[in-house]
């Protein structure tokens, strides 16, 4: 090993004040460095600036530092950024490890957050704050560490990058007192206000990892200047502290390595609280250009999360590709995810039904630029030549998994029609035409798992078939979407069900018959079921588009079933499974989901589903606004999984390893707090609802009662017919208003049901009679809307009748 003879004066000082200056040495060794992963997809916050020239995003997790993108919204270039303490002798820990933390929203009206680590041997305290940089490709983080018992302690920054979206084929080197990196057309470069008074590169894992030389005796004996073979590159610096000390790091990005060390030198010569303020003020300014917040989160304590789901929607779009939206800046289960493949997409890929979710929220909430982004988007990166859109893609359109679902082809024109788009029918048509020609036969339902007829995906198709009629003014697309409504309870909705009586919507029919008992395997590792047997609450979306009335018997007579196979009461309020025997979650003790052995959980966005389908039921959806709050950190990032019990390594009803958080469920959240408001769920568009789930028509049945007769007459009968709930021959199933002195009427739905009943005074000891005292058989009518007239001429039990 050689030793550095010219250090900075910083760096000279700093070893003359910690310690012993380690040897330098030119180039690392151990290269490739051991294997490389992401960090778990549960992050506490996460932040970009709200300028579109600033192209870089952080993301926060167990107080550190998580994944890092730049140039795009779906390329990570750090896995980790860490501090690692030591007093030289006897310990030496990694912060994520050693301390406990907090993440903390320190502008309720911008993505501006604090993490404080407080030492667990309560030595040491770290305080740290994050912005970037509007002007440049930088995040900055000031950092006030305090020595709170003994002391003094050593700090070092632990940075391991991932540049280009892998944790292999990186390389770095000391420069001008930063630590540079790059892979391909990524760099990076580290700097600190104070400066470093020691730097080094290495391949982890190995004798060059500066975190694994440190852990051997306390004590970074061997730098290295370079690391110039390819590959899992860690970089560790010194920063000079005392027993309380401020500084702000650096971490830039740039097209090469000179580019970035540019960036990150002039975000520290303007300063953490002028780059801090312009970051703040730019989100400032975005809400409000936004419609005020709704009475729903005004009046309930709920403004700073709408707030920051909004926020976080911005936040999850492109710079570079406007409009397109990933689903989420994670890595579900990242730690158990190998990072060496470049390959690997996670969730920052779009999907053109998240899309959908968040452009629909954006729009209601007033940013309607957001929403033509989109569609734009859409159309004209992702949508195929022959109409459709791919599973999902990249940002530049290319597939990264390779299904088609039909539900992604309807939205955009959903979407479309929503923002008055007639521009766009050219393009619009071709998907429209596609799905006729494909029918409801989808290779893979919402869920992205099963092929099959699913009520979730037809329901967008009629939607789409609609809306696409409106756009384009071709009714012959009206004629194809009444057939499949008419057809859809005949391939959906089963009579021979083994839950509750039998009578409810499957989650996916494999063929169309959903009394057939068809094997369906659950491709995300849950085995092989009879389909009957497996049930989601995608049927709610026949309502939530105006596919069907709230009231609709099949909606009505699935309603049980789904709530006692799905729903959990947790402490933060009702949440649902996707489905029965789902495995796509963590392992039963917790650990990451690896593509088997898992165990679905609660998904919070799904609460919010049925918050939407309760207003239009007439009731009120305060509660499931609410239960999505709760299921948000501390950051206030809503999971797309929450734990379901109360043991185990999470929080019962808040949220687990996959992803935090969901654009989706941020999404659910902005249109529910509106459509509270709005008294309807604020995406139903209002030509499908009009075609389909009008008033709805009714039946009078009025009956003529002996005079004088004691007690409230009722209906019993297969009241089920109904779609009320009530129970089929419950002897006071339905009471009568009374008119006069001899005649009762009760309002039935028009629904084309045959109704079989009688009339009773609440018991089956005072039926209906006929003149003589006779027995009087089941009367029966067909509910077609025309009145009902009857009579009845005595009561069991009652004078001149006997039993």
């Amino acid at each position: 090993m050689r030793t550095r003879t010219a250090l900075p004066l910083v760096v000279a000082l700093g070893a003359a004040l910690l310690g012993p200056t380690p040897a330098y040495a030119a180039a690392a060794p151990g290269a490739p460095g051991v294997g490389s992963a992401w960090t778990t997809g549960a992050k506490d916050g996460l932040g970009t600036s709200a300028t579109t020239g600033s192209k870089i995003w952080f993301t926060l997790g167990q107080g550190i530092t998580h994944e890092i993108y730049y140039p795009q919204v779906d390329t990570a270039n750090v896995q980790d950024l860490q501090f690692v303490v030591s007093d030289g002798a006897t310990f030496t820990e990694l912060e994520r490890d050693a301390t406990n933390h907090t993440t903390t929203l320190t502008d309720p009206r911008s993505l501006s957050y604090d993490q404080v680590n407080t030492a667990k041997s309560g030595k040491y305290k770290i305080t740290k704050s994050y912005a970037t940089d509007p002007a440049r490709q930088t995040m900055l983080l000031r950092t006030r560490f305090q020595v709170t018992s003994g002391g003094p302690l050593q700090l070092y920054v632990l940075y391991n990058p991932s540049l280009n979206n892998s944790g292999m084929g990186d390389t770095g080197a000391t420069s001008a007192g930063q630590l540079v990196a790059s892979d391909g057309p990524v760099a990076s470069a580290l700097a600190a206000s104070t400066g470093f008074t020691a730097l080094t590169s290495g391949y982890s894992g190995t004798s060059s990892d500066g975190y694994v030389d440190l852990r051997a005796d306390n004590t970074l004996t061997s730098t290295y200047d370079t690391a110039s073979t390819p590959g899992n590159l860690v970089q560790l610096g010194r920063v000079p502290v005392g027993a309380d000390t401020t500084f702000t790091l650096a971490l830039a990005f740039g097209p090469d390595r000179a580019a970035a060390s540019a960036a990150a030198s002039g975000s520290l010569a303007t300063g953490f609280t002028a780059v801090a303020t312009s970051y703040a003020d730019g989100w400032h300014s975005y809400l409000s250009g936004l419609r005020p917040a709704p009475a729903s989160v005004t009046g309930t304590g709920l403004t700073t999360q709408y707030n920051v789901a909004l926020m976080a929607l911005k936040a999850h779009e492109d710079k570079t590709y406007l409009g397109a939206n990933v689903a989420s800046l994670t890595v579900p289960w990242g730690q158990a995810i190998n990072a060496d493949n470049p390959g690997t997409a996670g969730y920052h890929a779009v999907w053109a039904r998240d899309l959908y979710q968040v452009a629909t929220a954006q729009l209601a909430a007033g940013d309607a630029a957001a929403a033509n982004r989109s569609l734009d988007y859409l159309l004209n990166v992702q949508q195929r030549a022959d109409g459709s859109f791919p599973q999902n893609t990249r940002l530049d359109g290319t597939p990264v998994w390779g299904s088609l679902q039909l539900d992604e082809v309807a939205y955009p024109i959903i979407l479309a029609w929503h923002l008055g788009r007639t521009d766009a029918w050219p393009k619009l048509k071709k998907s429209a035409d596609f799905l006729r020609a494909r029918g409801t036969n989808s290779p893979q339902e919402r869920w992205e798992e099963e092929a099959g007829y699913s009520p979730s995906t037809i329901a967008a198709e009629i939607a789409g078939l609609v809306c696409a009629a409106s756009l384009g003014g071709d009714g012959s697309y009206l004629a194809t979407a009444d057939s499949w409504r008419n057809a859809l309870d005949a391939q959906t909705f089963t009579t021979t069900g083994h839950l509750g009586d039998g009578r409810y919507y499957e989650r996916v029919d494999g063929n169309g018959n959903p009394n057939d008992g068809q094997p369906l395997e659950i491709n995300s590792g849950g085995g092989t079921w009879d389909e009957r047997d497996v049930v989601d609450g995608g049927f709610l979306d026949l309502v939530r588009l105006g596919v069907k009335r709230a009231d609709d018997p099949t909606i009505l007579a699935s309603l049980p079933e789904l709530d006692a196979t799905l729903k959990v009461p947790t402490p933060n309020g009702a949440m649902w499974y996707r489905y029965n025997h789902d495995a796509y979650g963590e392992k039963s003790d917790g650990s990451p989901y690896t593509g088997s052995g898992g165990v679905g959980r609660l998904w919070p966005l799904l609460s919010g589903e049925r918050g939407e389908y309760e207003l239009l039921a007439g009731r009120s959806a305060a509660s499931h606004l609410a239960t999505m709050a709760a299921s948000a950190n501390s950051g206030y990032m809503i999971p797309e999984q929450a734990w379901d019990r109360s043991s185990g390594p999470f929080v019962f009803g808040e949220g687990t390893d996959s992803a935090t958080p969901l654009a989706w469920s941020m999404a659910q959240f902005v249109r529910l707090a509106l459509s509270i408001d709005a008294g309807t769920p604020v995406e139903r568009p209002s030509v499908v609802a009009a075609r389909y789930a009008g008033p709805a028509a009714s039946t009078v049945l009025t009956v003529t009662v002996p005079a004088g007769m004691p007690g409230t007459v009722y209906l019993a009968g297969n009241l089920s017919v109904l779609g009320t709930g009530l129970p089929d021959w419950d002897a006071a199933g339905m009471a009568l208003t009374p008119v006069d002195a001899t005649h009762r009427t009760v309002t039935l739905p028009a629904n084309g049901a045959s109704l079989s009943y009688k009339f009773t005074l609440g018991d089956w000891a005072h039926v209906e009679k006929g003149s003589s005292c006779a027995e009087v058989g089941n009367r029966s009518s067909v509910l077609s809307g025309a009145a009902v007239a009857a009579t009845v001429a005595n009561w069991r039990n009652v004078s001149p009748c006997g039993s």
